[in-house]
């Protein structure tokens, strides 16, 4: 198993209140190789994190927000105070690591040479405290085995981290998934084991923060398109065109059907209008919930994320023109956040 004083981590968070002190509190074996990133919290994240012992990194803010620049910056730093650091695990602010997880991770990475990341389960804090959390909580239950991405939570070997460049810190979504084409690019492979990883707290209770999530898928793909085309390996062009086409088939659908039943056609014509959008999400909905089921999940379960996967076409539609929009007008994305500052702990709210 690798030695503790060779693994070092990396928390990045703005305003995460009791979340962070969670996330930091989970640390506490590797205090003095961690490193906090702030991104100008207004909360007590930056003194609660000094008076703990962890070393803090505040963000310049002249400069644009993203997590791939916090955590690209937090590395730099983990490796000033502990040059002789092998593995680096990341964790957003918001997530409690589960104990043992690192261990797990460690000893997985160092039997495979060609490993450069590892990622387990990650898991809402409070799966049945609001619908919008319990669709993150399945969104998260990815597949076992090799894997073309991971997310934000994860153990890399910092040789391939640092020969891939790091993240893109110019992407406001979407820079883990960036970043592990350009790890597999150069031989390396990224791992999702079956274990316990991470304790997440979504904290969404509106469904205007459900959407602004929703839409980072759009400016993630975006994103990655204008950097790498359509790379075969990971098809966001594909990804695209889903999100594009089952959303314009669906409204058009809908506004002819509407025109259609105050129109002079034949019944039979207002009826195959009326019928055509309802059959157009009919379609999407249960292809989402077959692929569901194949993983397990409860028919509630399946059902509750085939109608969100339907209704978010048209946030990652949004947020894909948001994204093109900016590039093409010479702007810089701005950072998404769709949590609000916390007023009162995770317990309080479940």
């Amino acid at each position: 198993m690798q030695r503790t004083h060779e693994i070092g981590v990396v928390a990045i968070g703005r305003n995460e209140g009791d979340r962070l002190k969670r996330a930091l509190r989970s640390l506490d074996a590797r205090r003095e190789r961690t490193v906090y990133v702030d991104s100008s919290s207004t909360d007590d994240s930056v003194s609660f994190a000094r008076s703990i012992g962890v070393d803090v990194v505040e963000l310049d803010t002249t400069i644009p927000f993203t997590a791939g620049r916090a955590r690209n910056a937090g590395c730099d730093r983990l490796l000033e105070i502990a040059p002789d650091v092998e593995f680096v695990q990341f964790v957003d602010g918001d997530c409690e690591v589960v104990d043992g997880w690192i261990e797990r991770a460690a000893a997985e990475i160092t039997r495979d040479p060609k490993l450069a990341v590892v990622c387990g389960r990650r898991r809402e804090r409070f799966p049945h405290a609001t619908i919008w959390n319990r669709l993150c909580d399945m969104e998260w239950n990815t597949p076992i085995g090799r894997s073309h991405a991971c997310g934000g939570d994860a153990l890399y070997r910092v040789s391939a981290f640092r020969s891939a460049g790091g993240f893109d810190s110019r992407l406001v979504a979407g820079e883990e998934p960036e970043l592990c084409v350009r790890i597999r690019a150069r031989g390396f492979e990224i791992e999702r084991v079956d274990a316990e990883m991470t304790l997440h707290d979504v904290a969404m209770t509106r469904a205007s923060q459900w959407w602004r999530r929703a839409s980072r898928n759009g400016h993630a793909i975006v994103g990655a398109l204008m950097i790498h085309g359509n790379d075969a390996n990971h098809d966001w062009g594909r990804q695209l065109f889903r999100a594009v086409f089952w959303a314009t088939s669906i409204t058009v659908a809908s506004i002819a059907a509407g025109i259609g039943l105050f129109s002079a056609l034949p019944w039979a014509w207002k009826l195959t209008l009326a019928m055509l959008p309802i059959a157009l999400l009919a379609l999407v909905w249960a292809r989402t919930f077959v692929n569901r089921s194949r993983r397990g999940d409860s028919v509630g379960d399946c059902a509750l994320y085939a109608t969100f996967v339907v209704a978010g076409k048209w946030a990652e539609c949004a947020g894909a023109f948001q994204c093109w929009r900016d590039h093409a007008s010479g702007r810089r994305s701005r950072w998404i956040e769709y949590k609000p500052i916390p007023t009162r702990t995770s317990g309080e709210r479940a």
